[in-house]
């Protein structure tokens, strides 16, 4: 442990200024627009595999953006282990609530604020500089292959196909993610799951055009007050989602299993203070940590209509549209709730519109093994590190190419991430703390002792 402290004291400053110049890249996935800076910053990616000692890296094309490979094979004979992480991001808007530019990195009482800094660029980089770290100290003592991809942020499009045609390539005996969080730096933690995500676009339309809300208001249907009632009847008074059958796979915590959930430590007024509300939200009988961890949800991403510019335009618009994303928990399948929820929103429509949904992307729920060398060689490293054992907690957010890498891979994954829920992921203001990168570099070679210890 001393000599990964020793280099990593050595480099902090080339650490840091690595990952401003990366964070800089604007890798906005989702907007044509920045196509150029999303490729540019797989190209930034590749260079420095290779000077952190990678071979064979390369900048594989896909139908949409490039994944970044990379390798070192120390053994043959030695467990391999597959890192995943993403290089594109999140959009930044609205621009007008950062503090700071969002693709000029800023420090803030040691923290790193920009679009990307936790998720996912500060966190998969942490893989590079401590790869970089084995390689130069020459302490690797397994192989180690690198993926990271350019899509994430719009569902991963592109990486089945990509998977499906490199299995040989991609071969390994686990993959190992960092792209989740602990519950603090006091109490480390290691996510043992995932929730599932539907991700879809519903359309209202009612007149075939734009009205005049004085001559027609009372006498045609609003479509944004239409969709305003559709939207507010997914919920009922106890915050339980009525769309029918959304339920049915739900498999129920035992008693056990919620109070093990619920001993991690967790302050609700500490919760509330840091979001600035007056009480919290969510379906009756549960915890706040069973809700974000362990319960399915329906929520509204976005919602618009009609005239939104300056001043004033009396319309009746002829169309309203949201986008909607339902978290699911394991033994949901997100193909059968988008139909579900297809099936019940056509259902409600009233006569008087027309209503269209469009599915976008989804991704199924994981539960990753406990009892498994690879997580007990993360549990093994977290505690080393940190001088406590981390606490098993299950995450609310989705990484839905962990279910595809079992599938098409036939490997289990470990979540072994860095960031926490503050940190404002796909909010204004993201942040990362300084703290937490250097650490992440300092744990992740223990992992690789441990696990091929236990291998």
């Amino acid at each position: 442990m001393q000599e990964i402290k020793k280099y990593v004291e050595a480099n902090k400053d080339r650490f840091l200024d690595e990952l401003f110049a990366l964070l800089r890249f604007p890798s906005v996935s989702a907007d044509p627009k920045y196509k150029n800076d999303v490729l540019n910053a797989a190209d930034f990616v590749a260079e420095k595999l290779r000077e952190a000692g990678a071979e064979n890296v390369e900048v594989c094309k896909t139908a949409g953006y490039p994944v970044v490979y990379g390798e070192k094979t120390v053994d043959a004979s030695k467990p391999t282990v597959l890192v995943y992480g993403h290089y594109d991001v999140q959009p930044p808007d609205p621009l007008e609530l950062w503090k700071t530019p969002p693709f000029e990195p800023t420090i803030r009482d040691g923290k790193i604020y920009a679009r990307g800094a936790c998720d996912d660029k500060g966190q998969f980089y942490m893989h590079v500089k401590a790869f970089e770290l084995m390689m130069k100290t020459n302490s690797l003592p397994c192989n180690i292959k690198f993926m990271i991809e350019g899509e994430e942020e719009v569902g991963s499009d592109n990486l089945a196909t990509f998977v499906q045609q490199n299995k040989e390539k991609l071969k390994a005996d686990v993959i190992l993610i960092s792209d989740t969080s602990m519950l603090s730096m006091e109490n480390p933690s290691l996510e043992t799951g995932l929730r599932g995500l539907s991700y879809l676009e519903v359309e209202v339309t009612g007149p075939s055009r734009d009205l005049h809300s004085g001559v027609y208001g009372g006498a045609v249907a609003n479509p944004i007050t239409i969709l305003s009632k559709m939207i507010a009847s997914f919920h009922d008074e106890n915050n339980h989602i009525t769309i029918p059958g959304f339920y049915d796979d739900v498999i129920e915590l035992t008693d056990e299993e919620k109070h093990a959930l619920n001993e991690a430590p967790f302050n609700i007024d500490e919760y509330k203070k840091d979001l600035q509300i007056k009480e919290i939200w969510g379906e009756k009988g549960y915890s706040t940590l069973e809700r974000t961890g362990t319960r399915p949800t329906l929520e509204l991403n976005g919602i618009w209509g009609g005239y939104i510019g300056e001043g004033a335009k009396t319309v009746l618009p002829s169309k309203a549209s949201a986008k909607i994303s339902m978290r699911l928990v394991p033994n949901q399948s997100s193909a059968k709730i988008t139909e579900l929820f297809t099936k019940h929103f056509e259902s409600i429509a009233p006569p008087y519109v027309k209503v269209k949904v469009t599915p976008h992307h989804g991704g199924e729920p994981v539960v990753t093994p406990t009892s498994s060398a690879a997580f007990r060689a993360a549990e093994k490293a977290i505690e080393e590190s940190f001088g406590k054992k981390p606490i098993p907690t299950r995450g609310g957010g989705s990484i839905p190419i962990v279910a595809l890498f079992e599938k098409e891979l036939g490997i289990k994954t470990v979540l072994m991430g860095f960031g926490l829920d503050s940190d404002a992921l796909h909010s204004p203001n993201e942040k990362y703390d300084i703290y937490n990168y250097y650490k992440g570099i300092e744990t992740i070679p223990l992992f690789y002792k441990y696990f091929t210890a236990l291998s």
